[in-house]
């Protein structure tokens, strides 16, 4: 029995991890006056939490214990560890100079992603189709990996200050905007080891190694997020229009079944009036 105690402590280690990763980080942006080597360790950091967060799943189903508490506890680590600090961060690191703006740009990162973790608890919880192969919006990991990465990748290339406030606020502004938007991102679930995965794999591979003999092993990172990104906008434009068909489908089918649920309720309610 002590055992299988410990076997449900498990996966929330990791996440407790992520969480700890998280206010880490926090601490050091909110250092008076931090500077390139704090902001890379708070990069580093959060890094880190992304693998914890990567794994805590992962652990959950190998080990048969998912529990409904493990999944509110994921999320509120991914808003400390995934908004809160990457927003922080990436205010003192670029946008601070800009005074407000960068302070509202901050915020709405944080925000959106916090947004974007609500509604992947509703859809999760109400089963939506395809919620299984495909992510609604950016997930949030994902979005504080590509901010991570560009601090990550300044701090290796030897740029002690940023110049590019305007292009990182944009940046910042487009990732919050994906978190909450409509743009489907491939979630990788549904992929089986083949020949064809695994010449995909190699591909992935090779052009991480080319880009890191050709510029900088830091810009591998940068390199992978970018893709990511592109691979989802990409998708939305090519299958656009078939995607709509699909969602309005499955609002019709979803519409229908509710119309007939509440028609054998009403029905229900007239026999049980007859009987009275």
């Amino acid at each position: 029995m002590k055992w299988h105690k410990l076997m449900f402590v498990l996966p929330n280690a990791f996440t407790v991890s992520s969480i700890f990763c998280g206010f880490y980080a926090i601490t050091l942006c909110a250092a008076p006056n931090p500077g390139p080597q704090q902001f890379y360790s708070a990069a580093l950091a959060i890094f880190f939490a992304i693998f914890f967060d990567g794994f805590d799943g992962r652990v959950a189903r190998l080990t048969r214990t998912q529990s409904d508490f493990g999944v509110e506890l994921d999320s509120l680590a991914d808003v400390i560890s995934f908004g809160v600090a990457p927003a922080l961060l990436v205010y003192k690191w670029a946008l601070s100079p800009l005074g407000f703006a960068g302070l509202v740009i901050s915020f709405a990162f944080a925000t959106c992603g916090a947004l974007r973790l609500a509604r992947f608890n509703v859809m999760a919880q109400r089963k939506v189709p395809g919620s299984s192969k495909f992510f609604t919006g950016l997930p949030i990991p994902l979005a504080a990996g590509m901010l991570i990465s560009l601090v990550i990748a300044y701090h290796h290339a030897g740029l002690s200050t940023v110049q590019a406030h305007v292009p990182i606020a944009v940046l910042v502004g487009g990732l919050s905007l994906l978190m909450v938007s409509g743009v489907r991102y491939r979630t990788f679930k549904d992929v089986r080891l083949s020949r064809r995965s695994a010449m995909v794999f190699f591909a992935v591979v090779l052009a991480g190694v080319a880009v890191a003999t050709q510029m900088q092993p830091s810009f591998v990172l940068v390199a992978y997020f970018s893709a990511y990104l592109l691979l989802g906008l990409a998708e939305e434009v090519v299958f656009f229009k078939r995607r709509r068909e699909e969602a309005r489908a499955t609002r019709s089918a979803a519409g229908s079944a509710a119309s007939s649920s509440r028609a054998k309720d009403d029905e229900d309610e007239d026999e049980e009036e007859e009987y009275v």
